[in-house]
């Protein structure tokens, strides 16, 4: 049995909390909201993020932060993506050296240009930083629904540590070392998501999906791999897995939100109707630059970003997007003659 601290407890983490906890865990919560804290002690029910799952009784939340991340076996860290900069810093005075932390938040800094995990590196140089990511939605974890994920980490020993601590009959669980190749899949599906759901709102159907997922895997592949990630990472659970799942789900609130604007709302006004963090929002602006830093074409991408920031009419991204200049499927295509 592990200690475990689990900084958020939003839906993903309330839910993780839970599977680990069924695991067999002594698992504490952080909130930094005092009002959310006191309902989950309370009811052992997450009312407003995971209705009707039932939380173990023995899962304790609090706003005391030191209290949470002191002493763990490893720290959970589920916050979003624009607050965990924000939270690693806090923790500082607490993390001793080698202090095995897992991100499960996706998202690229966009000022620095920075993955969760660097952010979290640059805040506590003393601990040993992993990732975990894959097709996993909290409203089905939390219910026991078979899923399967990776964990990425710098040592086989950290990873297959964690692999021990999160693995059970419904939750299997890969390991891998390339921690950029998953956090960049787990980042760029959700602006490919965008798109898909940007299309479902203005009454597209299954071709137009299938188009966006298989040429919204080729933009991140292409960038993943020249910002040093592994082909065989995209084109796993961590890649096109999640990328489905994301582009695919009900749960989905990237699709979510894309549907709504697809519908002709502002992002905004979508955001505001989803009520949780739609993180491909944040991460679109840093992929259009990555794109240009590493000189790699990111055409769907860079029409969501159009859409989302500079007030483009989605028909006019699809129109642009359908107009491009034709080009063979695979740059690397050789004909016989």
């Amino acid at each position: 049995m592990a200690n475990v601290g689990m900084v958020g407890a939003g839906s993903w983490g309330t839910a993780l909390a839970i599977l680990l906890s069924n695991n067999g865990h002594d698992v504490e919560v952080w909130s930094i909201d005092e009002k959310e804290v006191a309902d989950l002690n309370r009811d052992h029910e997450h009312k407003a993020k995971l209705p009707g799952v039932k939380i173990p009784e023995d899962i304790t939340f609090t706003t005391d932060l030191e209290h949470a991340v002191t002493g763990k076996d490893f720290i959970v860290m589920a916050v979003p993506s624009v607050f965990t900069r924000g939270t690693a810093a806090k923790m500082k005075p607490y993390i001793k050296e080698g202090q095995i932390i897992v991100n499960v938040a996706k998202g690229i800094e966009d000022d620095t240009l920075m993955t969760l995990s660097e952010q979290i590196e640059e805040e506590l140089p003393m601990a040993d930083v992993a990732v975990l990511s894959g097709p996993s939605h909290a409203e089905e974890v939390s219910r026991g629904l078979p899923t399967t994920i990776v964990v990425g980490a710098k040592s086989k020993e950290t990873a297959e540590f964690l692999q021990k601590a999160f693995i059970n009959k419904v939750f299997r669980v890969y390991i891998s070392s390339d921690i950029e190749g998953i956090e960049l899949g787990g980042s760029l599906k959700n602006v490919i998501a965008l798109a898909a759901g940007i299309a479902d709102g203005m009454g597209y159907g299954d071709n137009t999906k299938a188009a966006l997922i298989t040429r919204g895997i080729t933009e991140i592949s292409r960038l993943g791999i020249a910002m040093g990630g592994k082909a065989e990472t995209f084109s796993g659970l961590t890649g096109i897995g999640d990328l489905i799942v994301t582009c695919a789900s009900v749960h989905s609130r990237n699709r979510k939100a894309g549907f709504l604007m697809g519908q002709g709302k502002t992002m905004e006004e979508a955001m505001a109707e989803v009520n949780m963090v739609v993180e491909g929002v944040y991460s679109t602006k840093a992929a259009v630059k990555l794109g240009k830093k590493y000189n790699v074409s990111l055409p769907i991408i860079e029409e969501v970003n159009k859409v989302l920031f500079d007030g483009k009419n989605p028909q006019d991204a699809v129109n642009e997007l359908m107009l491009r200049s034709s080009s063979s499927e695979h740059a690397s295509m050789e004909w016989s003659k």
